[in-house]
């Protein structure tokens, strides 16, 4: 059933959790097994749980001997191949103490606007959650070379999302929840619930280069939050760090309000 709260999410079905580049290559690795206790906790309940999970060419870097992330895009494509195979053994040692077999997915947004492409990549999701499987969704960045010169994983995730019938949406990001001006301007006020009419035009959302490692930013979570929740599926947009109290339906970060038939 949709999550029509922040508090359903404690008790949803079918949940999409996406987290970026920044919050999970580098320096940042540490959050890896944090991330994956909340996913665990969330699926021994019995909840189905995706993962889409950014960070391939981050992750890939450091192993390509590079000092940052390159800029010619065979490059890119090199750390993407060499990063995903790093990332989802990252994730699957965290998984292994929960018993949880995780499985890689890779896509292009261009499979899920192919009517055969999505066919077979939403059969093999369900079959993948009907066997207890943790899907773990990525950008095939070694072909979608407009992703990675000009996209992100937050649009994917909804897509995902729109794919499987998620009842929830989780962002996840750097800060705890969007404003309605960049967090560094003293005016800046937290966003704490976004109706599916409400008229955002009047907020300024941050650019779309966050930093060295990632693309994105507030204003593609925003984008793909309204993609998601004009679908009639519940989003929130908050902290990885907050990850294990936004599963456990906590009343943290912007809801955007799915819109209901």
């Amino acid at each position: 059933m949709t999550a029509r709260s922040r508090a359903d999410l404690a008790s949803a079905s079918r949940i999409v959790v996406k987290v970026g580049s920044s919050s999970i290559s580098g320096e940042s690795s540490w959050r890896i097994p944090i991330i994956v206790e909340a996913l665990a906790a969330a699926h021994a309940r019995g909840a189905e749980v995706v993962l889409v999970s950014s960070g391939a060419i981050a992750t890939g870097i450091p192993f390509l001997r590079l000092d940052a992330r390159p800029t010619d895009l065979a490059t890119q494509q090199a750390a993407a191949a060499v990063g995903q195979n790093i990332l989802v053994y990252r994730y699957q040692e965290s998984l292994r103490p929960f018993d949880i077999v995780a499985g890689q997915v890779l896509l292009t947004t261009g499979d899920l606007e192919n009517p055969t492409s999505r066919s077979n990549a939403r059969r093999a999701m369900e079959r993948l959650l009907g066997l207890r499987i943790l899907p773990i969704v990525n950008e095939n960045d070694t072909v979608a070379t407009q992703e990675i010169r000009f996209g992100d994983n937050d649009r994917l995730a909804a897509f995902v999302a729109q794919l499987i019938e998620a009842d929830a949406l989780v962002l996840l990001s750097d800060i705890e929840s969007l404003y309605t001006r960049p967090p560094s301007d003293p005016s800046a006020v937290p966003i704490d619930v976004v109706a599916p009419d409400a008229d955002l035009s009047g907020l300024e959302f941050g650019s779309t280069v966050v930093n060295s490692v990632g693309t994105g930013g507030a204003a593609t979570k925003v984008s793909a939050a309204r993609l998601a929740a004009a679908s009639g599926i519940g989003v929130l947009v908050t902290s990885a760090d907050l990850v294990d109290k936004a599963l456990a339906g906590a009343e943290i970060g912007t809801w955007f309000e799915p819109a209901l038939s």
